[in-house]
C-alpha cells in the first residue's frame, strides 16, 4: 500500500514543479513531441520486406571413438542411452536455428547477420505471406557480422528503402521487427540509447544501441527510424541485459552489401602499422595540447606506411583530410577506402606536422606480431634489464626487429615497481632520447639529478607505449 500511496504524492510534487509560477513548462518547449507516435501504419508499410530465415547443419555424431577420447559424463552407465537405445556410430543430426533479414532489393537479395547463416547446409526464407524458398550465400563478412543471400523466382517482392545512419540522434524512435524466439513479424518499439558502442565483437564495432527489445531470433532483422528506412542491422544482446541491444549501422553496412553483391567477399583497405590511443600521459609526453591522434607503435616492413616513410612514435592526425580520434576510427577508416588508392596522411614527427602519401594496399587477415646479453641488474631501479637483440627478441616472443631494453625482472617494491614498470617490457626512451642498451638506458638514467623525475618510454606488449615516471 504505501508504493501505491506514493506515486499520486510524486505526480503532485511534479505539478507543483512544471505548474510554479513563473516556471515553463518543460514538456511545452518547441520541437519536442508531448504525445508517442502511433507506429501501427508504419508497421503494416514495412513488415512485407522483412523475412524469416531458418537454417539447418547437418552434424554426425562421434560414435565409440568420440565416447573413447571425450569420455562419459555419467560414468559407465549413460541415461540417454539407456532412454533413446544403442543406436550405431555416425547417425546425422539436423541442428536448427532461426533468425530474421530484410529484402534489399526485388531481384530477391536479403541481408542478414553472418552468424545466422555461417555452417549452415540449407537455409529456407520465408516471406510475410507465408511463401517459403530456398537461399543460396552470396558473400559473408565474418568481420561485420553480415551476410548477404538470394532466393530465385520470388515475384512482388517488397524491399525496404535504406536510411543514413549518421543523421540518428540519440533519443530518436526506431523499430526493430523480426522473428524473436521463431515469432514471425514481431515488431518491438524503442529509441536510440546511444552511438558508436564498442563491445568487443570484432575490430570494427560501431554498434547502435537501442532500447527496441531485440532477442534471439531477431539477428539479422533491420532497425528502422520512423520514415520506414532501415538505419541498422539488429545483430548483439547483452545476455543479462534488459533493453540493451545493437544493431550494425547501415551505413557502414552499405559498402559491405556493395562488395558482398560484387565480388562475395569484402576487400578492405591497409597501411600496415600497429597503432594504439593516445594516453594522457603520452600526450603530453608528445607535448599534444589534446589527445587528438593515434600512435604509431609498429610499422611493418615493406608495406605501403613503410614505403611512404611513416615511423614508429609517429602520431597520425589525420587520413584523407579526415581527423582521426582513436585507433578504433582509424581502422575502420583505412579498412573502407579503396586498395591501390594513394592517400594523404598527416602525421606529427618530433613537434612538427608533415604529410606522407601512402598508397593503400589489401588487408590480408592473418596475424600480425605485434610484440628481447645476459641481464644486468640495476639496484638503483629495481630491475633487471637486457640488450634487445634479433635472437633476444626470438627466445621472447617480441618482433624480431625491435630494439631497446628488455625489462627482465622488476624486485617488489622497488622504485620501478612503483611506477608500473613490468616484466617484458621494453625501454624504448629515457627522457626522451632513445637508448638501445642496458648501457646506453643507464649513462641517461645517470644525467639526472637526484630528487628528479626520470620519464621512460615503454612498449608493451598488447597495450602498446605507457610513460612511467620514476623519481631519482
Amino acid at each position: 500500500m504505501r508504493r501505491i500511496r506514493f506515486l499520486p504524492v510524486l505526480t503532485l510534487a511534479g505539478l507543483f514543479l512544471f505548474f510554479s509560477p513563473g516556471a515553463e513548462p518543460l514538456f511545452a518547449r518547441e520541437n519536442v513531441p508531448t504525445v508517442l507516435p502511433n507506429f501501427a501504419e508504419l508497421a503494416r508499410q514495412v513488415k512485407p520486406g522483412v523475412v524469416n530465415i531458418r537454417t539447418v547443419k547437418i552434424q554426425k555424431e562421434g560414435g565409440p571413438v568420440f565416447r573413447h577420447f571425450f569420455g562419459n559424463p555419467f560414468g559407465d552407465r549413460d541415461p540417454f542411452r539407456d532412454f533413446f537405445g544403442e543406436g550405431g556410430p555416425g547417425r546425422e543430426f539436423r541442428q536448427q536455428s532461426l533468425g530474421s533479414g530484410f529484402i534489399l532489393d526485388s531481384e530477391g537479395y536479403i541481408v542478414t547477420n553472418n552468424h545466422v547463416i555461417e555452417g549452415a547446409d540449407q537455409i529456407k526464407v520465408r516471406l510475410f505471406d507465408e511463401r517459403e524458398f530456398d537461399a543460396r550465400i552470396i558473400g559473408r563478412d565474418s568481420k561485420t557480422d553480415l551476410a548477404l543471400i538470394k532466393i530465385e523466382g520470388a515475384k512482388d517482392l517488397r524491399p525496404l528503402r535504406l536510411g543514413d545512419s549518421d543523421k540518428l540522434e540519440v533519443g530518436s524512435w526506431v523499430l526493430a521487427v523480426g522473428s524473436p524466439f521463431g515469432l514471425e513479424q514481431t515488431v518491438t518499439a524503442g529509441i536510440v540509447s546511444a552511438k558508436g558502442r564498442f563491445i568487443g565483437a570484432g575490430p570494427y564495432d560501431d554498434f547502435i544501441q537501442t532500447d527496441a527489445s531485440i532477442n534471439p531470433g531477431n539477428s539479422g532483422g533491420p532497425l528502422l527510424n520512423l520514415q520506414g528506412e532501415v538505419v541498422g542491422i539488429n545483430t548483439a544482446i547483452i545476455a543479462q541485459g534488459q533493453g540493451i541491444g545493437f544493431a550494425i549501422p547501415v551505413n557502414l553496412a552499405q559498402s559491405i552489401i556493395a562488395q558482398l553483391k560484387e565480388r562475395g567477399s569484402v576487400v578492405r583497405g591497409w597501411m600496415g602499422v600497429g597503432i594504439q590511443d593516445l594516453t594522457p600521459e603520452l600526450a603530453q609526453y608528445y607535448g599534444l595540447k589534446d589527445q587528438r591522434g593515434v600512435l604509431v607503435t609498429q610499422v611493418f616492413p615493406g608495406d605501403p606506411a613503410d614505403k611512404a616513410g611513416m615511423k614508429v612514435k609517429d602520431v597520425i592526425l589525420s587520413v584523407d583530410g579526415k581527423t582521426v580520434h582513436n585507433s578504433r576510427e582509424l581502422s575502420s577508416t583505412v579498412a573502407g577506402m579503396e586498395v591501390g588508392r594513394e592517400v594523404p596522411v598527416k602525421v606529427l614527427r618530433d613537434g612538427k606536422e608533415q604529410t606522407l602519401r601512402v598508397k593503400l594496399a589489401e588487408r590480408k587477415d592473418t596475424d600480425q606480431p605485434v610484440r628481447s646479453q645476459a641481464p644486468q641488474d640495476s639496484d638503483d631501479l629495481g630491475i633487471r634489464a637486457a640488450d634487445l637483440n634479433p635472437d633476444t627478441a626470438r627466445r621472447f616472443g617480441l618482433d624480431p626487429e625491435e630494439r631497446g631494453v628488455l625489462i627482465v625482472q622488476v624486485r617488489s617494491g622497488g622504485k620501478a615497481d612503483q611506477a608500473g614498470m613490468r616484466q617484458g617490457d621494453v625501454v624504448k626512451e629515457v627522457n626522451r632520447v632513445p637508448v638501445t642498451s642496458v648501457q646506453e638506458m643507464r649513462t641517461e638514467y645517470q644525467k639526472v639529478r637526484a630528487g628528479e623525475t626520470v620519464l621512460f618510454l615503454v612498449k608493451r606488449s598488447g597495450a602498446g607505449f605507457q610513460v612511467l615516471r620514476i623519481p631519482k
